[in-house]
């Protein structure tokens, strides 16, 4: 596969990204060296070989889940920049 400017200019517009002249050539670079590449891993005989699910033979030990001391409301609302009795005020996102 060639790239051509107008594929990095389909590209840059795709991502909404501008290129000067120089950079258009870089990344035309960089993209011949990455198929490049693609096309290598593609000559390496992968008969028999299963799919790499996981990394590493780690698992993650996960502790348990225990109740333990809850904040009452008034902790909970005491550095809030801005509170009513009961909650925190945030500013408005939504609007109609």
């Amino acid at each position: 596969m060639s790239i051509s400017e107008l594929k990095v200019d389909e590209l840059a517009h795709l991502a909404r990204l501008e290129f000067t002249n120089r950079e258009k050539q870089a990344i035309k670079d960089d993209l011949r060296r990455i198929i490049s590449f693609c096309n290598k891993l593609k000559e390496v005989n992968t008969d028999g070989v299963d799919p790499l699910i996981y990394l590493s033979q780690e698992q993650n030990i996960l502790r348990k889940d225990v109740v333990g001391e809850m904040l009452s409301k008034k902790q909970a609302l005491y550095n809030a920049p801005s509170a009513d009795s009961d909650y925190f005020k945030v500013p408005k996102v939504i609007t109609k």
